[in-house]
């Protein structure tokens, strides 16, 4: 049996360049159905979608939702709906967890739950 060793020297530097512009003119349209869907009749809910999407974040998950639609030679537009579910998911669980571990800080910035408290938050 025979390998070959690469070093990571010999390799380039990982760049995330390649996704992002795939994924630039799809992701406008799920920011779109983000921006959408975080309206309601109860102030509070705009407010708190309001604060943890300034949060920031590289929305790596919508990203890969994206290039695998891409990947797939997928025809329609029902991923960007898909893309900002998986966003919408997984920003609950960053709620749950500061919940959990009565987080003060994410992203430099105060939690929801040291904002509006655990209930709003949950």
């Amino acid at each position: 049996m025979t390998a070959t060793v690469s070093t990571l020297a010999d390799r380039r530097a990982p760049s995330l360049a390649p996704l992002l512009a795939l994924t630039a003119e799809p992701m406008h349209a799920v920011n779109a159905v983000i921006l959408d869907r975080m309206q309601s009749k109860v102030a509070l809910i705009p407010e708190l979608a309001g604060h943890l999407i300034a949060g920031g974040g590289k929305r790596m998950r919508p990203m890969l939702t994206l290039a695998s639609a891409a990947l797939l030679d997928y025809p329609g537009t029902r991923h960007h709906k898909l893309a900002a579910a998986v966003e919408f998911i997984h920003t609950a669980t960053l709620l749950h967890d500061d919940v959990v571990d009565l987080s003060a800080m994410r992203r430099g910035k105060r939690t929801a739950n040291l904002i509006w408290g655990n209930p709003a938050s949950v």
